[in-house]
C-alpha cells in the first residue's frame, strides 16, 4: 500500500512545518512538503505527506479530509502512483 498522501486545498501560507505538524497528531510522518512555484516562491497550494504506517495514514485520510486549516477545507487523499 502506498503511504504517501496528496493534500490539496493548502493556503498559499501553508509551509512543510506546519504540514507535517497537522499529519503528526494521526501517526509518524517521514516527510511532510508543500509545492513551491520555483519562481515566485509561493506557495502552488498542494503537498505530499509521507506517513510509515498504512494504519496511520488511512487515519488521517479519514481524519483530516474536508478540515478547515488556515480557512480553507483541504483535500487528503491517498497518491496515485507516477506512470
Amino acid at each position: 500500500m502506498n503511504n504517501k498522501l496528496y493534500v490539496s486545498n493548502l493556503s498559499f501560507a501553508m509551509r512543510d512545518a506546519e504540514l507535517q505538524e497537522v499529519f503528526t497528531s494521526f501517526g509518524s510522518v517521514i516527510s511532510a512538503k508543500v509545492v513551491m512555484d520555483r519562481f515566485s516562491g509561493r506557495s502552488k497550494g498542494f503537498g505530499f505527506v509521507e506517513m510509515p504506517n498504512p494504519r496511520e495514514a488511512i487515519k488521517a485520510v479519514k481524519g483530516l479530509n474536508t478540515l478547515k486549516l488556515k480557512g480553507l477545507g483541504i483535500r487528503v487523499k491517498i497518491a496515485e502512483d507516477k506512470a
